[in-house]
């Protein structure tokens, strides 16, 4: 998912050269970290211990709010457990309306601050586009929007 400011990230316990492959293989265009040695595995406890031969993580897809605030864990040991995108759209929706205020430009108290010529918090006039992923200098006072935004964090 390649829109409203979301990322995905991809962790595979494979080494780098087969992560790569992998990624190249199946078209992606997302950042894949590589983790032979297992670290998140341990960290998070989550290794399939179903297969100690090959030692895989349990698939997981972790939905983050800004900040890196868990909003939603998928469990992925079987495909139905597994997120469609419809799900990740509807969990990106509702972290977008948690952390914007002019959500809904419908309410009067936001028609009545338009109206008064506060634009500061309605977008784009916030956060022009890539504004939001800028540095922490460069982001608008109070705003919830941070480098680390609405990430969906999937093990291969």
């Amino acid at each position: 998912m390649e829109v409203g400011y979301s990322r995905l990230v991809t962790i595979s316990t494979d080494n780098m050269l087969l992560t790569n492959e992998y990624r190249d293989g199946v078209g992606a265009h997302w950042t894949f970290l590589s983790d032979p040695g297992r670290k998140v595995q341990k960290d998070l406890d989550i290794a399939e211990y179903t297969d100690p031969e090959h030692n895989p993580m349990i698939p997981h897809v972790i939905v983050l709010e800004p900040r890196l605030v868990i909003f939603k864990i998928y469990n992925g040991y079987w495909f139905f457990g597994r997120p469609t995108i419809e799900e990740l759209r509807q969990d990106l929706r509702a972290v977008l309306k948690k952390c914007r205020p002019d959500w809904d430009i419908t309410r009067p108290e936001l028609k009545a601050a338009w109206e008064r010529g506060e634009h500061d918090g309605f977008y784009p006039m916030a956060r022009p586009t890539g504004r939001c992923f800028g540095s922490k200098n460069k982001r608008r006072q109070g705003s919830t929007c941070s480098p680390q935004s609405r990430f969906f964090v999937s093990w291969a």
